[in-house]
């Protein structure tokens, strides 16, 4: 009985993540059509190919001025890219907020098994620090001089959306943002996706 409801509450929140992600779909594609000169969310896989589609949860991350070790020179994102990141921030934030609702109501509902309860709580910890960890590495990423950034962490793994100011990324662009990932969240390279915004 407690194995089903675990997998109840960890249901629920793989169904509302999707969700988000076919919301944030669906909104790239009436973007689009509305307006034909603007591309929003056009990304070129770099990186990896392996792990899963990024799930849209929490993060906003601000730059972190001064460090200017980048390879890439430092400039102003475009307007497209800045439009993907500012949407794909504030989707995540929706999937989380929901996901965090129906677990917070499990927790208080007077219904509710013990363990529901423990397995609602577990899964806040882990909501909170796969937030705080997404925000670390796009405050990291940015402060390594990279125009934006936008990070997605899911059990499948990592995926970084990162606008580099027009400039392609290199190898060694990958390798240093692999490394940052790996050392927030101990994800093994193998599950690191990243992915360049065009912009």
């Amino acid at each position: 009985m407690k194995l089903w409801k675990r997998n109840a509450v960890v249901a629920a929140i793989v169904l509302f993540v999707c969700v988000a992600v076919y919301l944030n779909w669906s909104y790239g594609k009436e973007q689009e059509s509305t307006d034909a000169g603007k591309q929003l969310g056009q990304a070129t896989l770099v990186g990896n190919d392996k792990g899963s589609d990024p799930l849209l949860v929490l993060g906003n991350a601000t730059p972190t001025p001064g460090t200017d070790t980048s390879p890439s020179p430092s400039a102003a994102p475009s307007a497209t890219s800045t439009g993907y990141f500012a949407s794909a921030r504030l989707n995540r934030q929706q999937a989380r907020d929901s996901a965090l609702g129906m677990l917070r109501e499990t927790m208080s509902s007077e219904n509710a098994e013990e363990s529901a309860k423990l397995d609602a709580g577990a899964a806040i910890e882990t909501l909170a620090a796969s937030t705080v960890s997404e925000a670390q590495i796009e405050n990291l990423v940015v402060a390594k001089g990279y125009a934006d950034c936008v990070a997605f962490i899911s059990e499948g793994g990592v995926s970084v959306v990162v606008s580099s100011a027009g400039a392609d990324l290199t190898d060694a662009d990958v390798a240093r943002i692999t490394e940052i990932v790996t050392g927030e969240t101990g994800v093994p390279a193998s599950q690191i996706k990243i992915i360049q915004a065009q912009g």
